[in-house]
């Protein structure tokens, strides 16, 4: 018996290794396109790695918007415990974050990459890189062509290619032609965890590298003035408008909702941040009031760095209508309320999404109705399985779309 994975991201690795664990006398290849393994795993969590999450795995499925219950057998198989045990055996100890975000404690993504090559090593499979594969098709056994190696049988394949965010780590769309020529239905590919680009782009410039902690943020659609998305958190503003945890989180909601592109278009699609979150405007306002009593003499705009980020000072100035050079003990109330309205309540016009080569997640991908979730098989066709993102499933940030990887991995290695 013999079994190709084509992929070799968290979840093909993790597939190859469970496939050879359970069935040790099969053999079982890796074809892995780039020149390295785990390219895109290296640059999660800005090269640290955000393994999982340490919430419980009951948990997860509400922090997938892309059809969390189709996992839910594959988390019963394998879930966050199962991955950070996974990682402790081979010397990679683990620590936890703000938002229960588990990484490695070095803070270095290669020592993840290092414990799946460990395995792999371990259990002796067969893994080839640089290997570009160009089609698979299936007579009596499946025959895998590729450039390099030539044309490969096996019993069963497993197709963990990626979707198509980040295409220079390899996830350039061969699986989702695979799976098609097999009669599988790719859902329609979306950017997800995305960042915004902003109509208001000559403010962000000017703040852009700023990044925000603590903040609150808020989605709205104007049109019929309800709530898209909330969150707290961490936020970062661009060049084109801006990113950040929060950011990229509702950016999986955006592309959810309804007619999206329309009131993105008509811009009735707005972001309001809270630079305050935990004062109340009355708060706020005894805080601003405080700060002005010690810089009574100064001009307005030498009184806000105690309140405000460097960068952010000279929007704020503009926003507020207050003449910079006007003195703080001459600042009416009415100019005060509204300093604190608009810290309270910035506000920005949402324009969509950068493209999908920089999201870190695709939405979209071979249509879950087609394979069984308690094994990742194809109901189309006998003996072949997929895992990972090339999967119509996907999650927030914080861990949740790597533990996608290694529990749909590990279901489909199991090749039941």
């Amino acid at each position: 018996m013999k079994t190709i994975i084509i992929g070799g991201g968290p979840s093909g690795m993790m597939a190859a290794i469970t496939a050879k664990s359970t069935y040790p006398d099969m053999e079982v290849i890796l074809l892995e396109k780039n020149n390295t393994l785990g390219k895109k795993l290296l640059i999660t969590g800005k090269g640290r790695c955000n393994i999982t999450s340490s919430l419980d795995i009951t948990e997860f499925i509400k922090n997938i918007p892309g059809n969390g219950m189709f996992l839910y057998s594959a988390f019963q198989k394998y879930n966050n415990i199962d991955i950070i045990k996974f990682l402790e055996k081979n010397g990679v100890k683990t620590k936890e974050e703000r938002g229960n975000r588990v990484f490695p404690l070095s803070n270095q993504s290669i020592d993840v990459l290092n414990a799946f090559e460990n395995e792999l090593k371990k259990y002796n499979v067969h893994v080839y890189i640089n290997i570009n594969v160009k089609q698979i098709i299936k007579e009596n056994k499946f025959i895998v062509k590729t450039d390099n190696l030539g044309n490969l049988e096996a019993d069963k394949i497993v197709i963990a290619t990626g979707g198509m965010s980040y295409p220079v780590t390899g996830s350039t769309g061969d699986g989702y032609k695979f799976a098609r020529n097999f009669g599988h239905e790719i859902k329609e590919i979306k950017a997800s965890l995305v960042p915004l680009e902003i109509k208001e782009k000559e403010d962000c410039m000017e703040m852009q590298g700023l990044s925000l902690k603590n903040v609150s943020i808020h989605i709205k659609n104007i049109v019929n003035n309800k709530k898209i998305y909330e969150d707290f958190g961490e936020m970062l503003f661009t060049h084109f408008g801006v990113s950040g945890p929060t950011i990229l989180s509702s950016s999986a909601h955006l592309i959810r909702y309804k007619d999206i592109q329309k009131l993105l278009n008509e811009e009735k699609i707005k972001l309001y941040i809270d630079l305050k979150p935990a004062l109340t405007e009355e708060q706020l306002n005894i805080r601003i009031r405080r700060d002005f009593e010690n810089y009574i003499n100064k001009e307005f705009k030498n009184s806000l760095f105690k309140l405000l980020p460097k960068k952010m000072i000279n929007y704020i100035i503009r926003k507020s209508g207050i003449s910079p050079e006007k003195k703080v003990n001459e600042i009416t109330k009415e100019e005060r309320v509204k300093l604190v309205k608009l810290i309270k309540n910035l506000e920005f016009t949402v324009k969509g999404t950068r493209p999908i080569e920089e999201a870190i997640i695709t939405s979209g991908g071979i249509n879950i109705k087609e394979i069984n979730p308690s094994t990742m098989e194809s109901k189309i066709v006998k003996n072949l399985y997929f895992a990972g993102e090339i999967i119509d499933v996907d999650a927030y940030t914080g861990g949740f779309n790597l533990q996608i990887a290694y529990s749909t991995g590990y279901t489909a290695g199991l090749l039941k």
